[in-house]
C-alpha cells in the first residue's frame, strides 16, 4: 500500500474522507489552528504544522516539507484544501506524486474561489477537478472529473453543499484507484 499525506490549510473535510478509508501517514496544514489538525487528532493521524513567515523564503519553507515527506517515504501528496502554491522546491522532488482536487470543472474557473466564480458567471454546471500538481494553478493534467448541475432553486449554499458532496465521493475514489495501481 502506498503512503499518503495530505495536505490542507481549513477545515479538512476532504481529509476526514481520505482518512476514513485509508492509512494516513500524516497531515501538514500551513495553518497552525486550522480544524484538520483537530480532525486529525480525533482520527489518531499525526499532523504537522509550521507557516511560511517561519521560514527565511519559500524554498526553504518547501525544503522541510520534502525533508517531512521524506521521513515518512510518503508516495502520494493528496493536497485538499491546502491554500499555497506548490513551488519548484517541492515540485522538483515530489513531481508525479502530488495530486489536488478543485471544486470546478478545470479548465473552468481554475484558482482559489472555484465555487464562488462558477456561482457569479451563472454556469448551468459546474463540478470536482481532481488533477496532477504541475508549475501552473490548476493546469497539471485532469484525473478525474465529475460535473454538479446548477439547480434552478439553488442558492450558493446549496451549490456549494452538492459541489462537496461530489467531492466526498470522487477524492477517494481516485485515491483508491492511485493506491492500487
Amino acid at each position: 500500500m502506498k503512503k499518503i499525506a495530505v495536505f490542507a490549510s481549513g477545515s479538512g473535510s476532504n481529509f476526514q474522507v481520505i482518512a476514513e478509508e485509508f492509512p494516513v501517514a500524516f497531515v501538514f496544514s500551513d495553518q497552525p489552528e486550522a480544524y484538520v489538525l483537530k480532525r486529525a487528532e480525533k482520527l489518531g493521524v499525526p499532523s504537522y504544522s509550521f507557516a511560511l513567515k517561519d521560514f527565511p523564503d519559500k524554498a526553504a519553507y518547501e525544503e522541510a516539507l520534502v525533508d517531512l515527506l521524506d521521513q515518512h517515504q510518503i508516495d502520494l501528496v493528496c493536497l485538499a484544501g491546502y491554500m499555497k502554491i506548490v513551488g519548484p522546491t517541492l515540485l522538483a522532488a515530489y513531481e508525479g506524486k502530488i495530486i489536488n482536487i478543485h471544486p470546478a470543472y478545470l479548465p473552468e474557473f481554475p484558482g482559489a474561489h472555484g465555487i464562488e466564480d462558477a456561482w457569479q458567471a451563472g454556469v448551468a454546471e459546474s463540478g470536482v477537478t481532481i488533477h496532477w500538481v504541475d508549475s501552473g494553478i490548476d493546469t497539471g493534467q485532469i484525473i478525474k472529473q465529475v460535473r454538479v448541475p446548477r439547480l434552478p432553486d439553488d442558492t450558493i449554499d446549496t451549490f456549494e453543499a452538492r459541489i462537496h458532496q461530489a467531492e466526498y465521493q470522487l477524492y477517494p475514489q481516485v485515491v483508491r484507484e492511485l493506491v492500487q495501481k
